[in-house]
């Protein structure tokens, strides 16, 4: 079926300058031309369809752009990211505060630092349950008496350093996975099997070397400590910390 400007928009759902505005983005394929006349067909309305699904569970243009973009033989893999991206049970923002047990405030402040990032759902910010996990083990560090602010600034520099990393691991998959998998005519859920497969084990080689180079730094610094007794206790306490193995949750739906 064929579709004017106006009733392509009409049969999505949105306004003519948001089919345009979609189309200048590349959000959509442009339309047939002929002569001064712009068709648009049904992989329009489908194409518009699939911009306003994304768009509810979350995901920013910029990213529904890139995420548009990839061949349909990635499909698998987005039906993955979206899954963990936004996962199952959603949060407001004072409905995170109280299952974490902080002050609004602590949500807002670690929105702020990038720690934590609202997903748009139907017009309303919503959090995950990563969101939520992390909230609570914010907590319990300000609990043991780490103050707020230094801890923010911490973990944002933090996370600012993550996200470099991040895109070099992505660079990785696609090297490694993605396009190999291509190459050998496989099965596209080959792709979004390993993506599911691998997430859990980068998570966990991530949080254990973080464990164990704190542990090993922060006995470099209790070195010296013969003859106090309240560091040589912490001294052992490191060491034990130090052999046993970090159990890492990262089924977050």
């Amino acid at each position: 079926m064929e579709y004017r400007v106006e009733e392509l928009a009409s049969q999505a759902g949105v306004a003519v300058d948001t089919v345009r505005y979609y189309q200048a983005r590349g959000l959509i394929e442009p339309p047939r031309r002929e002569g001064r006349r712009a068709i648009y067909g049904e992989d329009h309305v489908a194409q518009l369809a699939r911009v306003r699904e994304l768009a509810s569970q979350g995901f920013k243009l910029a990213q529904i752009q890139r995420l548009t973009a990839e061949r349909p033989g990635d499909e698998a893999l987005l039906g993955a990211l979206v899954e963990e991206r936004v996962g199952g049970r959603t949060f407001s923002r004072d409905e995170l505060a109280h299952e974490a047990g902080v002050p609004e405030a602590f949500i807002a402040a670690a929105e702020s630092a990038g720690l934590i990032e609202a997903l748009t759902i139907e017009g309303e910010p919503r959090f995950s349950e990563a969101d939520l996990q992390m909230a609570r083990a914010g907590m319990g560090l300000l609990a043991a008496g780490l103050p707020v602010a230094q801890l923010l600034e911490l973990a944002q520099r933090h996370a600012q350093n993550v996200e470099g990393v991040v895109e070099e691991a992505i660079d990785l998959f696609n090297e490694s996975i993605r396009k190999t998998t291509r190459s050998e005519h496989a099965s596209p859920d080959h792709v979004s099997e390993a993506f599911r497969s691998l997430l859990p084990q980068v998570t966990r080689l991530v949080a254990l070397h973080f464990q164990r180079t704190l542990v090993s730094r922060a006995l470099d610094r209790l070195a010296d400590s013969a003859g106090d007794r309240e560091l040589e206790s912490l001294r052992d306490a490191l060491t034990v910390s130090g052999g046993r193995q970090l159990s890492v949750d990262v089924e977050w739906r």
